[in-house]
C-alpha cells in the first residue's frame, strides 16, 4: 500500500479509538462501570458494535486503555514542566504542583472504578518512572544548594509523592496549593 494510504487508515483508526475512550470515559463517570454496555459505546463513538469489538474486547479494556493514556498525558504534561527553564527550586515546585493537582483531580474515580483502573502493570510502571524523574530534579536541587542535603534524594521523592497524595481529599484549588507550600517547607535545609 501507499504510504499515505497507510496513514490515512492510521489516523482513522486512532480517531476511532479516541472516540471509543472518550464516549467510554463520558458513559462511566455520568453512569458507573457497571451500568454501560457495549452498545452504548458504540452508538456513542458513531461506529457498530461489530467495529467496537474489532477494537475492544469489553469494558475493561477500553478503560484500561483510556487510563494508559491519561497517565501517559499526565507524566508527559510532568517531564514538559520538568524540562522547562528555570532553577531546579522553580522547576521542582511547578512539577510538585501539578502532581498535586493530578492527584486531586484522581480522586473523583470511584472506589470501583479506582480498583479497576489500578490493578494494572500500567500503573506500577508510570510509578517508577514519576519517582526516577522527581528524585533527579530534587538531586539537582540539593547540588544548587535550594533543597536540603541531611537527606537523601531518594527519601525525599518518597515524602513528596506521600504527601502530595493526600491531595485526593482535598476540594480546593487554594488547600492544594498550601498542602504543596506545606511539603516544599519541608524540603528546605533547616540550617
Amino acid at each position: 500500500m501507499p504510504k499515505l494510504w497507510n496513514e490515512t487508515i492510521e489516523e482513522h483508526r486512532r480517531a476511532v479509538r479516541d472516540a471509543v475512550l472518550e464516549t467510554t470515559a463520558a458513559l462511566v463517570s455520568e453512569h458507573g462501570v457497571r451500568a454501560v454496555t457495549m452498545s452504548q459505546i458504540a452508538e456513542g463513538s458513531g461506529i457498530g458494535r461489530a467495529t467496537l469489538y474489532k477494537y475492544f474486547p469489553d469494558i475493561e479494556s477500553i478503560m484500561m486503555a483510556w487510563h494508559e493514556r491519561q497517565i501517559a498525558s499526565h507524566l508527559d504534561q510532568l517531564a514538559e514542566l520538568r524540562d522547562r527553564s528555570g532553577t531546579p527550586g522553580e522547576r521542582l515546585e511547578a512539577v510538585l504542583e501539578t502532581y498535586a493537582f493530578i492527584q486531586q483531580q484522581r480522586h473523583g474515580h470511584g472506589g470501583e472504578l479506582s480498583a479497576l483502573l489500578h490493578r494494572g502493570g500500567h500503573v506500577a510502571h508510570a510509578e517508577q518512572h514519576l519517582r526516577h524523574f522527581i528524585r533527579g530534579l530534587l538531586a539537582e536541587a540539593v547540588q544548587a544548594g535550594e533543597v536540603r542535603d541531611d537527606v537523601a534524594p531518594d527519601e525525599l521523592t518518597g515524602y513528596c509523592l506521600h504527601a502530595l497524595a493526600g491531595a485526593g481529599g482535598l476540594s480546593s484549588k487554594a488547600a492544594v496549593r498550601r498542602l504543596v507550600a506545606v511539603t516544599l517547607s519541608g524540603l528546605r535545609s533547616a540550617r
